[in-house]
C-alpha cells in the first residue's frame, strides 16, 4: 500500500495539487500531515469545529488516489459488532427451515453452512479489510468523538493490527491496510492512546484569502465581488456571540443559494431571507434579524475596503 501511495504521492506540492484538483484547497500544514500518514501507513486523525473540511478530505484523497471511499458515521451507542458486521438472521432463518423440509440435514454441516460468507452482512471496518483490485480503500471513521471509551478500545485494537475477529470465521486481515482517517468535532475528549496511533491535525476556520479561494473552487459561478462580500460577512459574523458559529460548508451553501436567487450584492433584506443557509439555531437567526445583519454587514464591507 506504501508504496502505492508514494508513486502518486511524491511530495508535499503533489499533494496539494492532487487536492486542489478535486476542489479541496487547504494550506501547507494540512497537506504536510496527510503526505506523511500516506508515507508512513499512519491514521490521519482530524480535529476541529463542524463544517471546516474535515470529512470532505476522505472524499478528496479516495477521489484523488481512485480508490473505494468506506464511511463509518460514529453514534452513541455504536459497538463492535455494528462496526464490523452481522448475520443476515432472515436468510439463516429462511435456510435452517429448507433444510428441516428437505429432511435429512446434518447439524453440523447446517452450522457451517449458515455461519459463511453468504450470510455474512459486512460492516465498514470489515469491508475496509478485504481486498480491492483498485487497491486499499479510504476509510472515514466521521465523528469518532460521539462514540464512548469501549469502541475507542477496541478501534484501537483493529488499527493497530488491521484486522479483525470473527467467533465463528476466525482472525480477518488486511493484506494492504486502508487509508484511514478519523475525524471528532471535540464534543468530548479522545483517549490519547488512540491519538497516539495516528499522525494528528486541528483543521481550523481558513483565513479570508483561502476561503474565498476555497469558494472560488466550490461554487465558480459566484463573481468576485459576491464571493468576497460573502466570505467577509461570514468571518465577521464568526466574531459574534453565536451558539454555532457557520462552517465552510456554511458558506459554499449560502454562496450556492445566493447564486440560486440570481444574487448580485448582498443586502440585510437577503440576507435576513437566507439565514437559513448558513445559521442552524433558531436564537442565532433571531439575534441577526434587523439591524444586526446590516450592522455586520457594514463591518463586512468596511474589512474589504481596508484590504
Amino acid at each position: 500500500m506504501i508504496q502505492a501511495q508514494l508513486i502518486q504521492a511524491q511530495s508535499i506540492d503533489h499533494v496539494q495539487q492532487m487536492l486542489t484538483e478535486q476542489g479541496y484547497v487547504c494550506g501547507r500544514p494540512l497537506a504536510t500531515i496527510v503526505f506523511l500518514s500516506l508515507k508512513l501507513g499512519r491514521p490521519l486523525f482530524l480535529e476541529g469545529e463542524a463544517g471546516v473540511g474535515k470529512t470532505e478530505i476522505a472524499k478528496a484523497l479516495a477521489a484523488a488516489f481512485g480508490r473505494r471511499l468506506i464511511r463509518l458515521q460514529c453514534y452513541e451507542g455504536l459497538d463492535a459488532s455494528s462496526a464490523v458486521y452481522e448475520w443476515n438472521f432472515a436468510a439463516q432463518m429462511v435456510a435452517i427451515r429448507t433444510a428441516e423440509a428437505a429432511g435429512g440435514a446434518d447439524r453440523a454441516t447446517l452450522q457451517t453452512e449458515l455461519f459463511s460468507d453468504e450470510f455474512l452482512v459486512e460492516r465498514p471496518l470489515l469491508e475496509a479489510m478485504r481486498p480491492d483490485e483498485n487497491g486499499p480503500p479510504v476509510l472515514l471513521i466521521d465523528e469518532l468523538d460521539r462514540t464512548d471509551e469501549p469502541f475507542e478500545a477496541f478501534l484501537l485494537e483493529a488499527l493497530s493490527d488491521f484486522q479483525v475477529t470473527i467467533p465463528e470465521l476466525g482472525t480477518i486481515k488486511a493484506p494492504e491496510p486502508p487509508i484511514v482517517v478519523l475525524t471528532s468535532n471535540r464534543t468530548r475528549e479522545v483517549h490519547d492512546a488512540l491519538k497516539r496511533r495516528c499522525l494528528y491535525h486541528w483543521v481550523d476556520y481558513p483565513d479570508f484569502a483561502r476561503e474565498v479561494e476555497i469558494l472560488k473552487a466550490r461554487a465558480p459561478e459566484a463573481s468576485d465581488q459576491l464571493s468576497h462580500e460573502v466570505v467577509a460577512f461570514v468571518q465577521t459574523l464568526r466574531t459574534e456571540d453565536l451558539f454555532k458559529k457557520p462552517g465552510v460548508a456554511e458558506t459554499i451553501d449560502w454562496a450556492n443559494c445566493l447564486l440560486a436567487l440570481d444574487v448580485i450584492d448582498l443586502s440585510p433584506e437577503v440576507i435576513a431571507d437566507t439565514l437559513g443557509a448558513i445559521l442552524k439555531y433558531q436564537d442565532d437567526i433571531s439575534q441577526l434579524q434587523g439591524s444586526d445583519a446590516k450592522r455586520i454587514l457594514d463591518q463586512a464591507r468596511a474589512s474589504l475596503d481596508e484590504a
